[in-house]
């Protein structure tokens, strides 16, 4: 079972757990930009107040050109109060020198990193040393809750989820059996693409489910069952699952898979051929639709075993 449940993430996550799979994150994904830096000069008791305000655990210092020069912690500005030191200059307390990460950092680079030196926070400067961002254990949590919502391609996880059929997003059982639509897709006839979606769509309006978010379902049904129609090159299921304060559908397919998801997610690209395009199919923007309108979206794909697409939708009262 995948660690998502309502778009929550345990904040006790063993990142090493996950540090290989999602090892194609960079610092620069997932780093805070624009941070709130000082100069060396400013007096502690300004940086205290930052603290405060911001509600943040730390400031680097910088010069006028933003190089890096030290960073000023909250156990810093403890010492200078107890000390009586907050009219003194930043450089005075500020801790030197500063561990670092840089913009093309890996995230299993980052983990080490905070494994390493039990540290909660790293300023990000490039090459140059100029400060470009800050990057927490919690922005590490954040990415890795982004790649979980968004798009999830792992075969040996996705080979143990669909044996379960949990659902890779909340983790519950969702079993065919208990879907109250369900709508075989017919792969064969490329004009009929689209009927399910159609059908789908008359089927929640007849549940009276607010039409916004009928309209989204629709949509992004529409994109996944036209991409089972157009590059599985086998039939396929759409499944939904109506829940009390969400809907979930699922639409999967025992085809060829998904060989690259980068591109397929990258609007404009496409695989179809001359034919498909000339029935109004191929343009590239079946997946970026399908992120666009969903709440959460996960692609579980293998090559030459097949696809799924879960999306869930969280309904107005909610």
């Amino acid at each position: 079972m995948l660690p998502v449940a309502g778009g929550a993430m345990n904040s006790k996550i063993s990142l090493e757990k996950y540090a290989d799979i999602f090892r194609d994150l960079k610092v620069k994904d997932i780093m805070t930009e624009n941070v709130a830096s000082l100069l060396p000069d400013r007096k502690i008791s300004r940086a205290k107040e930052m603290m405060k305000i911001q509600q943040i655990s730390g400031i680097p210092i910088v010069d006028k050109e933003k190089h890096l020069l030290g960073i000023i912690s909250i156990q810093d500005i403890i010492n200078a109060v107890e000390y009586n030191k907050v009219n003194e200059p930043l450089s005075a307390m500020m801790s030197t020198p500063v561990v670092t990460a840089n913009p093309e950092d890996s995230l299993p680079e980052m983990v080490e990193k905070f494994n390493s030196y039990k540290l909660h926070r790293f300023p990000v400067v490039d090459e140059n040393g100029v400060l470009v961002g800050i990057v927490t254990r919690e922005d590490v949590l954040h990415g890795i809750i982004e790649k979980f919502n968004l798009i999830y391609v792992h075969d040996s996880i996705r080979t143990s989820t669909l044996a379960s059929g949990h659902s890779p997003i909340s983790g519950e059982r969702l079993t065919a059996d208990k879907a109250e639509f369900h709508y075989e897709i017919d792969n064969s006839d490329i004009t009929t693409a689209g009927s399910g979606a159609a059908l789908l769509q008359q089927f929640l309006k007849k549940r009276a489910v607010d039409s916004e978010v009928t309209r989204k379902i629709g949509i992004v049904t529409y994109e996944a069952e036209t991409n089972v129609v157009i590059h599985s090159k086998s039939k396929g299921d759409i499944y939904c699952f109506i829940k009390d304060d969400r809907i979930i559908v699922r639409v999967m397919d025992n085809g060829i898979g998904i060989e690259d998801l980068d591109k397929a997610m990258t609007e404009g690209f496409t695989t179809a051929d001359e034919f498909i395009r000339g029935h109004g199919f191929g343009a590239g923007m079946g997946i970026p639709n399908m992120k666009r309108f969903s709440d959460k979206l996960v692609i579980l794909s293998e090559k030459k075993v097949g696809t799924q697409v879960e999306v869930v939708f969280f309904l107005k009262n909610e």
